[in-house]
């Protein structure tokens, strides 16, 4: 696997834990908003990865027929989701602009399924991933630094 295989793969990652990022601070930042264009609550967007699956131009150039499918290609974003799947939570605040007017459920707040804990594990997580894309791109580029140097 050359250099810039390497760095492809690794930018990837580097850019799917970024975008990743940037929905979880969207949750967070939605954590308390009651009211959406869509009508409702907010609700938790989560991004979901797939592996590249794209033949690059350079394999059968440079590897070895057996060795095409056993290395990897990085990662993409196939798509991000609104979790449908976890209910609202209700909060009881009848002064609320958005408590339930009728019903059983009256003068009950629905507040974002967003959860602060389980999102901050979800940014430390994305964060690693990030700091390890970034330690295989600098790995990466001081081994070749030192092959080329064993060239001289």
């Amino acid at each position: 696997m050359g250099l810039y295989s390497n760095i492809n793969i690794a930018s990837s990652g580097l850019t799917a834990q970024r975008l990743r990022l940037d929905v979880i601070s969207d949750n967070i930042a939605n954590a308390t908003t009651t009211r959406t264009t869509e009508g409702g609550p907010f609700r938790r967007s989560r991004v979901v990865f797939r592996p590249r699956t794209e033949q690059p131009h350079w394999k059968s150039v440079f590897l070895p027929r057996a060795l095409e499918n056993a290395v990897g290609r990085g990662v993409r974003v196939v798509k991000i989701e609104k979790d449908m799947a976890d209910q609202p939570r209700l909060v009881y605040d009848p002064t609320h602009p958005d408590a339930i007017k009728s019903g059983p459920r009256a003068g009950y707040v629905e507040y974002p399924n967003v959860n602060i804990v389980s999102e901050m594990v979800d940014m430390i997580s994305a964060s690693r991933s990030y700091e390890a894309n970034v330690a295989l791109i600098n790995g990466s580029k001081s081994m070749f630094q030192k092959a080329l140097e064993i060239g001289r």
